[in-house]
This record gives structure tokens, C-alpha cells and sequence, in this order.
């Protein structure tokens, strides 16, 4: 007998599924919680069905539930089961309002037809990492009835019956579309708050004397913290995701936004162990903190861990006072602290959005024209701790120098500390940001297509992608369904999709898994 089953992580167990704890750390019960959680989601769901999503208050508060919800079961965000329970408490209680609907028992989800499953757990999970960046949009005030319509939409689909696959294929590939429209949306929300990235060089020195470390995606829980922390004398470093954090003007004018701490999310329980300050997670992911150092650190939003102290949202806002104490309590180190990248390099550059990138187009179409860059690498995505992912170290280090290496979200911290020099004035390494971020080499990528005359397959441009969680799905799915083909993806593939279900994603799109790196760039190079 299973204690529970998950396989919607790249690290699962034996790579087909975790049944008696989780790798990330999830407990069974909190993995069964999470599994009803879902089942109430889809209750919600077919509840709301026939009633036009129109906004009303009641639906108002479905839509936060059901994103908070689906941001909930993603990996490395909530290990607490009685948030989760206290969770699907909620959304049961705003299904009642909306009238009679069964939820989805949670045996149902990953059980049936091997084919059925994958297409309903590859849809699930792609919502799962789209509500994630609906929610940052939402705390900022900006929200889509499309992108809203399509959670209802899908997770009645998952909750449905057997369907041929032409017509799941269809869903995914609608899910994608959606998910495109849904960053989009986010980088409207952020732009408009925090202003257009620009590019800037970061320092891993931590200074002397009190400090907090920002993990996540939120920003504007960072700019929060950043307006609660002024004049106090405690200084606020990003880790993870919040690197790009530095390249907002409204986030950047901030003196006391000093730097950037670590290195990847996988390599928390080290870093941190006899860190002398606070530590905030807003987001994904977290790591069961070690006994030694689970007293300095918060979570706030959707993020939980049994023992942790939360700092909960009120009236649109928090207050983070208990993370400042901390940070002033501790007291930081006595004297400054140069630390590294996983290539010993101490500043990273960062804030190569779209609006940088395109505001220097006629640099990057001479380039191309002269010969001086041959081919563009987009090589980003998740990162893990799982072995082989040296492969994109590796692979960075290896393409030729006549090639530019545009990279986002936490897979950079791979290679982002590593000088690769200029081609003409420009960066050989541009890092675009947070995963959610994938919007802007969308948009780059689209608009170098436009000033060539041919489509984006067509471009010198290679994707070569590693996954690790949701919102690895969710834009897989967003470049399949732009019709993008040839994307190298590892560094293995999902348990959660079958070989029919690969082997057609292969025939109609051309994926690969990465081998090696110089195999892999012979292939793509020629």
C-alpha cells in the first residue's frame, strides 16, 4: 500500500513517483491533504460551471481561493498541513455558496488509463504554475477574466471523464496560450509598479551588521519589507528567484537593497546553517529548514512549514516586524563576507528584460548581419539538486564565442557568476529575469523574428530548458503552443508524462532530451 503518491517534481523517487514521503520533504499527510485540497479545487470548479464567471463578490472570492489553492500544491511551497486542511476548508465553503458540486476524490486523480493520467496530470500541473504567476499579478491589482476562466475551465476538464487525445492536446496546448497571456499580465503588473528593468551588476558581499535575506518571487512583498526596513540600520539581500529584483528602478532606488545572497533554492541547508540573519520566503521554494537555524526564518503568502512563524496579509498589506526584530536581534556578522557563485565569481548581472534587450535591436540585427554573433542559446529554466545539471554549466562554457547566452530564472545560478566577455559592445550573457520572466525572451525572441523576416523557428536561436516544478510546465506549454520546435528540455524527463504522450510531443514538435554538451552542440551548430 502507497502512503501517498507524487510525481510532479523533476527530483521524484526513482524517477516515477515519491509513495512513502516526498523527496522535496512533504509528508504523506501533508501530500493526501494536498490531493483533497485539489479535489475541492475542481468541486469549486463545477460549481461555478454555467454561471458566465461574471465578477461578482461571491466569484471574487472564488477566484482567490482557487489560485491560492493551486499555488498551494506546487513544490516546495506549503508543508504545513493544517493551513491546507484550514485551505480546503475555504474553498468548500465557497463552493456551498455557489450551489451542489461533488468534489473530485483524490484517488481519482493519478489513477485509470496511463494516457489519461498524463494528459490530466500534465494540464493539472501547467495550471498549477500559471495560477502562481496569476496570483503575484493579482496582489498587484491586475487580473485577466480569461486567464481566471481557463483555472475554472481546466480543472473541470481534469475532473471530467476520458477524452481522445486530439482533444487533450487541444487543452494543453489552450493552457499554454493562456499561461502566455497570464505573464504577460505579470510583467504589465510589475513593470507598472516597480518601473522597467534595467541592467545591473550585483554584489555577493554581505556587509557587516544586521541583514535580511528575501527568497521567492514576490515582489512586492520585497518592496514592502524594503519600505518597513528604511532608516533601521538592516540591510536586505535577494536570494534565488528575487535576484532580478536589483534591476527595478522602484525597487533598486533603495540603498539599503544591498546584494544578493547564495546561490540556487537547492542549496539552502547548507548556505543558511549559522547565517546570524532572517530569512524570508515568499514563494517557492523552501526546503525543510535543519533544527539549527529554523528560528530565523518567516514565510508569509501561500508558503508554510509546520513551526515556522507566518506574517499573514491584512487590509492589502503586512507587517513584517517579526522578521526586522529577528534581523536586529541577530545582528549579522561583525565584519563584511565575500561569498561566491558556484564558479567563485562575486558579481552577477541581471535586468536584460525585454525593454533592454529590444532598446538595443539594431545592435543585436548588426551583429547577426556581420557575422559577429552566429547563434543565440536561451539556456535557463529551474534548477535542482539532482546529478547532471552540471550539463548546462558545461554547456555554457562550451559554446562558441561567437554565441550569446540569454538565460532566466534560477537555472542561471548554473553559470551567472562566470565572465563570458562582449560581442560588439553587448553582454555574451544576458540574464532575463525570474522564470515567469520567459515572457520577455517571447517577446525578444519574436521581434528579432519580425526584423529578420522569418519565423521564430527560423531564427539562429535554440532553447535548452531544465525543469524542476509547475511553472516549468506551464511555459513548456506556452512555447509549444507558439509553435516552437526543436527545445532540448532535461535534465531528465517528467514522470508524469507517458511515452505515448512524449512520443507525440517528439513527432509534433521536435523536443529532445540534452545528451551532452558538445554532442548537443555539434547537433544544434552543424
Amino acid at each position: 500500500m502507497n502512503n501517498m503518491f507524487c510525481f510532479q517534481c523533476e527530483q521524484t523517487a526513482g524517477g516515477k513517483g515519491c509513495v512513502k514521503a516526498g523527496v522535496c520533504g512533504k509528508t504523506p499527510d501533508v501530500a493526501n491533504a494536498q490531493d483533497e485540497l485539489t479535489g475541492a479545487l475542481v468541486g469549486l470548479a463545477r460549481a461555478m460551471e454555467g454561471r458566465g464567471h461574471v465578477r461578482k463578490e461571491a466569484s471574487q472570492k472564488a477566484d482567490e481561493l482557487l489560485m491560492q489553492g493551486l499555488f498551494a500544491t506546487i513544490t516546495n511551497v506549503n508543508f504545513d498541513e493544517a493551513r491546507i486542511r484550514e485551505l480546503t476548508a475555504l474553498v468548500r465553503e465557497e463552493k456551498e455558496k455557489l450551489g451542489e458540486a461533488e468534489d473530485l476524490a483524490p484517488e481519482e486523480l493519478w489513477s485509470g488509463d496511463p494516457d489519461q493520467v498524463s494528459f490530466r496530470s500534465t494540464l493539472l500541473l501547467g495550471i498549477r504554475g500559471m495560477a502562481a504567476y496569476a496570483w503575484h499579478a493579482y496582489v498587484l491589482g491586475k487580473e485577466d477574466p480569461e486567464v481566471t476562466a481557463f483555472f475554472y475551465k481546466g480543472l473541470r476538464a481534469i475532473g471530467g471523464s476520458a477524452r481522445p487525445v486530439p482533444e487533450w492536446l487541444d487543452l494543453l496546448m489552450e493552457c499554454g496560450e493562456i499561461n502566455l497571456k497570464c505573464m504577460a499580465l505579470l510583467d504589465a503588473a510589475n513593470t507598472s509598479a516597480f518601473g522597467q528593468p534595467v541592467p545591473v551588476k550585483v554584489s555577493t558581499i554581505i556587509e557587516k551588521g544586521p541583514f535580511i535575506i528575501v527568497s521567492g518571487h514576490d515582489l512586492h512583498d520585497l518592496q514592502q519589507l524594503l519600505i518597513q526596513t528604511e532608516g533601521k540600520g538592516v540591510n536586505v539581500y535577494t536570494h534565488g528567484e528575487m535576484l532580478p529584483a536589483h534591476a527595478y528602478p522602484e525597487l533598486k532606488k533603495y540603498p539599503h537593497l544591498k546584494g544578493n545572497f547564495g546561490t540556487a533554492w537547492q542549496n539552502q541547508q547548507k548556505e543558511l546553517d549559522g547565517v546570524p540573519g532572517a530569512v524570508l520566503f515568499t514563494t517557492n521554494c523552501l526546503m525543510p529548514p535543519k533544527p539549527s537555524y529554523a528560528g530565523r526564518v518567516f514565510t508569509t503568502a501561500v508558503v508554510g512549514y509546520p513551526g515556522l512563524v507566518h506574517i499573514p496579509g491584512k487590509n492589502g498589506g503586512k507587517d513584517f516586524s517579526p522578521v526586522i526584530n529577528k534581523a536586529l536581534e541577530l545582528g549579522g556578522w561583525a565584519e563584511e563576507r565575500r561569498l561566491t557563485g558556484i564558479n567563485g565569481g562575486t558579481v552577477l548581472t541581471t535586468g536584460f528584460g525585454h525593454h533592454a534587450v529590444l532598446g538595443v535591436a539594431d545592435q543585436v540585427v548588426a551583429a547577426v548581419k556581420s557575422g559577429a554573433i552566429k547563434h543565440f542559446f536561451l539556456v535557463g529554466g529551474c534548477d535542482g539538486a539532482r546529478t547532471g545539471r552540471n550539463y548546462y554549466t558545461e554547456f555554457v562554457q562550451k559554446a562558441p564565442a561567437d554565441t550569446v547566452i540569454l538565460t532566466l530564472a534560477c537555472g542561471k545560478y548554473r553559470f551567472n557568476d562566470l565572465d563570458l566577455g562582449e560581442i560588439n559592445g553587448l553582454p555574451r550573457l544576458m540574464d532575463m529575469g525570474q522564470c515567469n520572466d520567459a515572457y520577455s525572451a517571447i517577446r525578444v525572441a519574436t521581434a528579432l523574428a519580425d526584423a529578420f523576416g522569418c519565423a521564430v523557428n527560423d531564427l539562429p536561436l535554440t532553447l535548452v530548458l531544465s525543469w524542476y516544478e509547475q511553472k516549468a510546465v506551464a511555459i513548456l506549454l506556452t512555447l509549444l503552443s507558439l509553435g516552437i520546435k526543436n527545445i532540448f528540455l532535461g535534465p531528465t524527463l517528467p514522470a508524469f508524462i507517458s511515452q505515448n504522450l512524449w512520443d507525440l510531443l517528439v513527432e509534433k514538435f521536435a523536443l529532445r532530451q540534452i545528451t551532452r554538451p558538445e554532442e548537443d552542440l555539434k547537433m544544434i551548430l552543424g
